[in-house]
Parts: structure tokens; sequence; C-alpha cells
């Protein structure tokens, strides 16, 4: 009787561990999972460069809302601009990032700043960038600084002209850094090596 009591015992304390290290092992996966997902928001990095207050005239009056214009970006040549309207400002900022991560471009860096002079355009405005040595810094303000910085670009100049509206200004910077092309893929173009085209 002794014997089975005992064996019965070792068998439900067994049973009792192995429970024990499956909540463990599962509390473990959502931690590991709660970290992984910190890590991936962590990665994008968001710049509001402009809320403003905006009136539809509807049948009854006027409706108020907020339109948020928000730069979303990870530092290593991915960036996007992301423009929304919400009724609340803090529902507009989530549309906007959200909007942004849609329309990410990447970026060709070339070591910290741009491979080639390069003019980019959005409705009545437009921004110029050129290539900086190392230690320029980025020479812009506004939304083309925004921009630049969240792409990852170091060292570059900029001049912005026409349109002094925010969201014009990102859409030509944004215009601007899809438009460059590295030195590779300039050579494959025109049939020459690379060194041939360098030199």
């Amino acid at each position: 009787m002794e014997e089975t009591q005992e064996t019965q015992e070792v068998q439900e304390t067994q049973e009792i561990s192995s429970e024990v290290k499956e909540v463990t092992h599962k509390r473990r996966k959502k931690i590991e999972s709660r970290e992984d997902i910190a890590t991936t928001q962590s990665e994008w990095k968001e710049h509001v460069i402009q809320i403003r207050r905006v009136t539809k005239v509807v049948k009854g009056g006027k409706k108020l809302s907020f339109r948020a214009i928000v730069i979303v970006g990870n530092k290593n040549g991915q960036v996007g601009v992301g423009c929304s309207k919400a009724s609340e400002v803090i529902t507009a900022i989530q549309k906007a990032v959200a909007d942004g991560r849609k329309n990410l471009i990447d970026v060709r860096v070339f070591k910290t700043t741009i491979p080639h002079p390069i003019t980019g355009r959005s409705g009545a405005g437009s921004v110029m960038l050129r290539p900086a040595s190392q230690g320029t810094g980025v020479i812009a303000g506004g939304a083309v600084r925004a921009v630049l910085e969240l792409a990852g670009i170091e060292n570059i100049l900029s001049k912005s002209l026409g349109s002094k509206s925010p969201l014009n200004a990102a859409n030509a910077t944004i215009n601007a850094l899809k438009s460059l092309r590295n030195f590779k893929e300039i050579a494959e173009k025109r049939g020459i090596s690379l060194n041939n085209m360098l030199n």
C-alpha cells in the first residue's frame, strides 16, 4: 500500500512539474513575442511635421476635423510620408503613421550622402538635393530635414524652392530620393563597366 501511494505521489509531482514547465514555456513565448513586437516598433521613428484644423462645408454647416502630416523612417534607407484627417488629433496622427508605412520608399545612400545631385518636384514646390562631404551635416529645414534624417542621410545640401507648404516640400523630397540611381545601375544602363564610368 505504501509503495502504491508513493508511486502515485511521484506521478502526481511529475504531472504537476510538466504542467508548470508548459505554462512557463508559454509565458516565455508570449514575452519573446512581445519583445519582438517592441523591437520592430522601435525600429521605426516618427516625426510629426504639421497638425492643422481644417473645415469642410456640408449641407448642415461646417464639419471640423484635423489633418496630420507625419514622416516615418528607420534611419536605414527607408522613409515615407503619411497624411490623414480625423475628428481627433491622436486619431489623425495614428492614421497618418499607418499611411506613411504603406508608402515607404528605399533610398540609395552612398556612404553618408546621396550618389548624385537631383531635383524633386511636387505641385508648385521643388527641392534641390546635392551631395556633401563628410562632416557637413544635414543642411535643410522643416519637412525636408525630417525626411532626410529619417532616411539615414547624414551629409547633404538642400534648397527648397516655390511652394512653402510642408506637404509639398516633403513629397518633393520623397520624389527626389525615389529618382536616385547608384553608380552600378547607371553603368549597366550605359553598357560599360563601373571602373570605366568612374574614370
